[in-house]
């Protein structure tokens, strides 16, 4: 008896993968830069190691975190296009089941933890939905810190200058710790960061029935 490998299925559509890893580059872009300009001014006290930021100085880093800023938004914009012409955001990580689904939690952070690649347990949806919502509030507070006179509305809407500036901070901070869950689980789970960048998942093996 012996095995044939069935075809590689595809989880993760090439625009999916694209979108992925644009993100990827300006969100860590965006953090380091955004050290580096933490670091000219902290709002608390104390500073990130310089070697964790980008730009080497002021001016660079705000053109690193400005660039990476549009090119993050444009790339939002795109997937929220995709995801509605497609359906796929509703289909996969944007769409909530009942809340019945989470009242077995034991079995749901098992799932969390298989990160089987294109399977989206409730957990993971809403880790998603919480780490869209934490992109938003990072972009729309740093608007109100860019031009504080020009979106004088947003600033605002945040309590002031000062206050956007925290919620740009803590922001990026909900970001950091998803990104410290995800990451590890990616390399630990191989199938998962693999399927990432071929967008297949390896089928197992079927059996081949002997011939009589």
């Amino acid at each position: 008896m012996s095995g044939i490998r069935n075809d590689d299925k595809i989880v993760h559509p090439l625009w999916v993968r694209i979108v992925h890893w644009i993100n990827a580059f300006a969100v860590f872009a965006m953090i380091g830069s955004g050290w580096k300009i933490y670091n000219a001014s902290p709002i608390f006290g104390f500073t990130f190691p310089s070697e964790l930021t980008i730009g080497g100085w002021l001016a660079g880093a705000l053109a690193w975190h400005f660039a990476v800023m549009w090119l993050l938004v444009a790339n939002i914009i795109g997937y929220l296009i995709f995801g509605l012409l497609t359906g796929h955001f509703w289909r996969n990580p944007l769409s909530l089941p009942p809340i019945a689904a989470y009242r077995d939690l034991k079995s749901e952070l098992a799932a969390l933890a298989a990160h089987t690649p294109g399977v989206y347990s409730p957990i993971q949806r809403a880790l998603y939905i919480y780490v869209a919502v934490m992109l938003i509030i990072v972009v729309v507070s740093g608007l109100a810190i860019w031009k504080p006179v020009q979106f004088q509305t947003l600033t605002n809407f945040f309590g002031g200058y000062d206050t956007a500036r925290e919620a740009h901070f803590f922001a990026m901070i909900g970001i950091v710790m998803f990104l410290a869950g995800h990451i590890p689980l990616a390399f630990i789970f191989k199938a998962t960061l693999r399927s990432m960048i071929t967008g297949k998942l390896r089928a197992p093996l079927r059996k081949r029935t002997p011939k009589a």
